[in-house]
């Protein structure tokens, strides 16, 4: 169950510019030179601001050095979850919460600079982007992590389609408010978002090259284990993308493709032991070819992908949102 708590301070009449969505975990050392750093920010630029920081279940005391830095700095909010969720459903709920006319999101172990934050910003509002990306082109990483990334980043280019983005997976990133307001960031999907952004009609994605700075202080909080979820995620929302409205034109294709090669193979062998029979030559039962049983395996397995689009058809067209399509705007 998550639990939820928000900081008590009074909300402005109008949105901000900027909302910071700064998701964290065990990061207590660190919260209080980043607020004070994008505080400085703000005000040099400035630009009216919130920064919501999602408190991801750490178990040291970040949740209470936020609520210290909310009762100095009304523009901070706090969201606090009961244990840890993972980073995705931290963002989800910072996007929710913020009101910004461009969302910010950067990690809270300071290796984003806040000094990136002005021209993100212009580049949404003047250039027109619904998306803009950061890409640590100087990585301060061991070659255990930069190496898998690299391999990590082009399958996602390739696969996406969105070919000008170089770091899918950076924390640095810039929306449009309409942007996070209508996709929906759950499991591991983080790391994607500029695809989900994509999939739900935003295509002016962009990307600016950003500093990366070394980890301050504690230690970083993802293993290995993310790049073998991040293809097992990517290979999800490819096919979600492609197939989810058309589940036949998936199944239902391999399935009758199937069914086709299995029973020309049967007709085959069923062939080949009339052939033998009519010109007086020794044959073997159908049922002794080994053949046979791999097109009978063929034709089940068709069979089984056809009637698999069937369902999902079924499936798709009495959902209650098959017709709740994305409308910019009208006349």
């Amino acid at each position: 169950m998550e639990e939820e708590i928000m900081t008590q301070n009074t909300e402005s009449v109008s949105a901000p510019d900027i909302s910071v969505v700064v998701p964290l975990y065990n990061e207590e050392e660190s919260l209080p030179e980043l607020e004070a750093w994008i505080e400085r920010v703000m005000q040099a630029n400035g630009f009216t601001y919130e920064i919501i920081f999602v408190n991801d279940g750490s178990s040291d005391s970040s949740w209470h050095v936020i609520k210290d830095l909310a009762a100095r700095n009304p523009a901070v909010h706090g969201i606090s979850f009961r244990r840890n969720y993972g980073k995705s459903p931290a963002l989800n709920t910072g996007f929710a919460k913020a009101k910004g006319r461009v969302v910010i999101t950067m990690d809270a172990d300071l290796q984003d600079s806040p000094d990136e934050i002005p021209e993100l910003y212009r580049m949404i509002v003047d250039e027109r982007f619904d998306l803009v990306s950061g890409y640590k082109q100087k990585r301060y990483d061991p070659l255990s992590k930069t190496i898998p990334t690299k391999l990590f980043n082009a399958t996602a280019r390739r696969v996406s389609g969105i070919k000008n983005l170089h770091d899918f997976n950076c924390g640095l990133k810039a929306y449009r408010r309409e942007v996070v307001k209508h996709i929906e960031v759950y499991g591991d999907m983080h790391r994607y978002i500029p695809y989900l952004a994509k999939l739900a009609g935003f295509s002016r994605i962009g990307e600016k090259v950003v500093q990366h700075r070394a980890r301050k202080y504690g230690k970083t909080k993802f293993g290995l284990d993310r790049f073998v979820n991040g293809y097992l995620d990517l290979a999800t929302l490819w096919f979600t993308g492609k197939f989810g409205g058309k589940p036949m034109h998936f199944f239902g294709l391999m399935g009758s493709l199937m069914f086709l090669l299995g029973f020309i193979a049967a007709a085959i062998v069923g062939t080949v032991k009339l052939y033998r029979m009519y010109h007086g030559l020794s044959y073997t039962l159908v049922t002794d070819s080994p053949y046979f049983y791999l097109a009978l395996t063929m034709m089940i397995l068709g069979s089984q992908f056809f009637l698999a689009g069937f369902i999902g058809e079924l499936v798709a067209r009495n959902s209650p949102r098959r017709n709740d399509y994305e409308i910019d705007e009208t006349i």
